[in-house]
């Protein structure tokens, strides 16, 4: 019998202002809990935006890869440390769409990959399509294509994307094609390639670039892509000589910018940072801004939701002592300290990545431990989130903060920061810290969140911050600064301003002016809602880049 998802099938008709059936192809998805397959914020964001698209009745499907050991798992060492794990995950809420495809890697011209469809009644999404080269009859190197998400092996990377964007592309063409194919990032490039010498004009490509970082732009040797079939086919020298830039190498955004009707990137401030970014290379399309944001009703908690509807202090104050209790069993599971629901709780969660700063506030020590040794007005400190399992650097700081916090009763980093603890931390905390250098955060999605559910954003002035701030009304905001400066300036500057404000402005008004805190409270959700959630986002992709 043949599967009622082995065609283009949405239960339900697509409103009409959404019908261009969409294809969207994205490295990472962040759904729900039971399916963790996603790193960080550009899967949360991918996973938020399918949830839209089904309360919107979009016609579109996602387009994603079935990781068998998902990114890692967070577990300790006996010391506390960071100890990164990899066990299989079982996935079966899945179906096999019995679709089948086949691509050339490297020398194999034979590598078949499977495409599983998650249904829209399991988690409330769009139909989404996972593949998986873990098939009978590939051989053993090809089967482990699509074991670990960011594969640290390069060649593994590039198989990787390949997977997605080729494999992904003829699975597309197997359902009965798209009239618009976006990728979210770079990585599914190789799809872009594939579709163009298939007929697919510019007019159907669209891309969305999330990294405000050189580095993170992928970039690789062309002839070692050519080698790889990255292409779809083997490119002449000549055919190849157009695609390179940067001296023989293929630049992913760069050919993505080049092939695509438009582009955007994920908040007003990014859109500007990108266009610049980009400027001085040839064809390059539009950038415009589409802010990132969140699905409300996945995030935001239901009581939490009703006392700001009721404009209810009583109840908004009720239940989050209750939800603060909840996120503290964890604290207590973790970590065998017992957190006090009274006490304003800071929370530092997000990917571990230097930019990000985590360990901002341990700067200056000396101020540091008085504001934690502060018996009149005490916090606690919780920190969470995921390094990538081989940044070296990134597990250092972790660590560095297991050490410094093990001693100190009110501070915890948790491990495991992954859907549900993200809700729970989200929920659960008092103050959103974030403390990105400015620039280097595309959007930061988390802070919206966590404003749906009255935790209060403290952060550097860069992502969607500035879009949302009224410092002081809404939110509390780190003066500009000079993002040119050396980083070791713009660090101790930052920092002096964080406590700066911790001290004189957030802990003052949190104990001493409880009204006008949850004035803020409310005034933060009156501000992230409806203008950052995903149902305004799901609408401006069609309206602004996919129509």
């Amino acid at each position: 019998m043949e599967h009622i998802y082995s065609k283009w099938y949405h239960p339900y008709t697509p409103a009409k202002k959404y019908k261009k059936k969409v294809a969207y192809f994205s490295m990472e998805f962040g759904i729900d809990q039971t399916f963790n397959i996603y790193s960080g914020g550009l899967g949360f964001l991918a996973g938020s935006h399918m949830r839209s698209g089904l309360e919107l009745k979009q016609n579109m499907i996602g387009i994603g890869m079935l990781w068998k050991y998902g990114y890692y798992d967070q577990a300790r060492n006996e010391d506390q440390t960071l100890k990164t794990e990899f066990n299989v995950k079982h996935f079966d809420f899945l179906e096999d769409t019995g679709i089948e495809v086949e691509i050339k890697l490297h020398d194999n011209p034979h590598v078949k990959v499977r495409a599983y469809v998650l249904k829209p009644e399991v988690f409330g999404t769009v139909p989404m399509y996972f593949l998986s080269t873990d098939v009978d009859g590939n051989d053993h190197l090809s089967r482990t294509i699509t074991n670990h998400l960011y594969d640290q092996n390069p060649v593994t990377r590039v198989s990787q994307s390949i997977v997605l964007g080729i494999a992904g592309a003829k699975v597309v063409e197997a359902l009965g094609g798209a009239d618009t194919y976006h990728l979210n990032e770079g990585h599914a490039l190789p799809a872009f390639y594939y579709l163009r010498d298939r007929g697919v004009t510019k007019a159907q490509m669209v891309f969305t670039t999330h990294t405000p970082e050189k580095a993170g732009n992928e970039e690789r040797d062309a002839r070692h892509l050519n080698r790889c079939g990255f292409f779809g086919r083997t490119l002449s020298d000549e055919e190849l000589h157009r695609e390179m830039v940067n001296g023989g190498m293929i630049n992913y955004t760069v050919s993505a910018l080049r092939m695509a009707r438009k582009a955007n990137g994920v908040s007003k401030l990014h859109a500007i940072v990108a266009n610049d970014m980009w400027k001085d290379y040839d064809d390059i399309c539009e950038i415009i801004p589409i802010t990132n944001a969140q699905n409300q009703k996945f995030w935001q908690d239901e009581i939490i939701k009703k006392s700001w509807m009721k404009a209810d202090a009583v109840i908004y104050k009720e239940r989050k002592t209750q939800l603060k209790s909840e996120l503290f069993e964890e604290v207590y599971k973790q970590t065998g300290k017992r957190f006090d629901p009274n006490v304003l709780t800071i929370v530092w969660a997000r990917r571990f990545a230097a930019y990000k700063r985590a360990d901002l506030l341990l700067r200056d020590y000396n101020r540091f431990k008085r504001l934690i040794s502060n018996n009149t007005h005490p916090v606690q400190i919780i920190w969470a989130g995921k390094p990538y399992p081989f940044d070296y650097n990134a597990i250092d700081v972790f660590n560095h903060l297991v050490h410094q916090s093990k001693h100190e009763p009110n501070l915890a980093v948790l491990i495991g920061y992954e859907i549900d603890l993200s809700k729970r931390l989200k929920c659960g905390s008092d103050v959103w810290l974030n403390t990105p250098r400015i620039t280097r955060e595309a959007s930061g999605t988390s802070g919206m969140t966590a404003a749906m559910n009255g935790s209060v954003n403290v952060s550097t002035d860069d992502g969607w911050i500035p879009e949302f701030k009224k410092d002081e009304q809404n939110c509390f905001v780190l003066p500009a600064l000079d993002h040119h400066s050396p980083t070791w300036d713009q660090d101790n500057l930052d920092s002096d301003n964080l406590y700066h404000i911790l001290e004189n402005k957030v802990i003052p008004t949190y104990y001493d002016n409880p009204d006008k805190w949850q004035d803020i409270v409310f005034k933060a959700m009156d501000d992230v809602i409806p203008e950052f959630t995903t149902q305004r986002m799901a609408d401006d992709y069609y309206k602004k880049l996919f129509n």
